[in-house]
């Protein structure tokens, strides 16, 4: 911003033109001259300091009224979120869901009863997000971060979540039917009463993971599963778990 002050008057141009070094300098310094008289009487037009203090309170309002709709500003792009979502609902591919889904979560907006069925989210990060009852059936999820998260109650049947972190996740009572979770992080998850019927859990980390109260885990193949605790191997195969090694698609 150009500060508004007062400029000293102009030299009288016979004082000027006396001292002048060579005649042909004249018309340039007179039109220069000119224009100092011209500075000289607009600085002492009160109406541009006016003018000048105008502004600058134009922009303090500016200002002001930006960070007071800020929280509308947040709301629009939380309710953008949800229509890229919700428009998408049911079908393939990503839809900008993936970045939807971030956005929502950094901002800790819970995620509740989300439906991204079949949809595809490889690497998706949502750590520490509120997905209860969420629908994540035949997702593609590979190479996701889900650590810390709620998913409680949650439908991840045929959902891909190869190579995924799901440390410290809680899945109890999650619907985990054929879910392929080979080479997944579960290391101190919890699998209260999740059911784990035909699930890939081959080369799985199980490192302190809560097994006890799983309701099924009959046809789930446990094979190279790592650090699974006590009694777990055992207990599954008991239960109707197989150990395949198979081969990796």
């Amino acid at each position: 911003m150009i500060a508004h002050k007062m400029i000293r008057r102009p030299t009288p141009w016979k004082i000027l033109k006396e001292r002048l070094s060579h005649q042909w300098m004249t018309p340039f310094r007179a039109f220069e001259w000119l224009w100092e008289w011209v500075a000289y009487a607009l600085s002492r037009w009160s109406f541009l300091a006016v003018l000048e203090y105008l502004g600058s309170f134009s922009v303090l309002v500016g200002v002001i009224f930006y960070f007071s709709e800020s929280g509308d500003r947040i709301k629009q792009r939380h309710y953008q979120a949800w229509q890229v979502i919700n428009t998408a609902q049911g079908k393939g591919g990503s839809g900008g869901r993936i970045e939807a889904l971030q956005e929502l979560n950094a901002d800790g907006v819970p995620l509740v009863g989300v439906d991204v069925s079949s949809a595809f989210l490889q690497g998706v990060r949502l750590e520490h997000a509120n997905l209860l009852r969420a629908d994540l059936s035949a997702a593609d999820l590979r190479g996701s971060n889900f650590a810390s998260a709620d998913l409680n109650f949650a439908d991840l049947h045929e959902a891909n979540l190869r190579g995924s972190n799901l440390a410290s996740v809680s899945l109890s009572n999650a619907d985990m039917k054929d879910t392929d979770l080979v080479g997944s992080n579960l290391s101190g998850a919890n699998l209260d009463h999740a059911d784990l019927t035909s699930a890939d859990l081959r080369s799985a980390d199980l490192s302190g993971v809560r097994w006890v109260g799983i309701t099924s885990i009959k046809s789930a193949n446990i094979a190279g599963v790592k650090g699974a605790p006590g009694d777990f191997r055992q207990w599954a195969l008991a239960k109707g778990a197989v150990e395949n090694q198979g081969v990796d698609e």
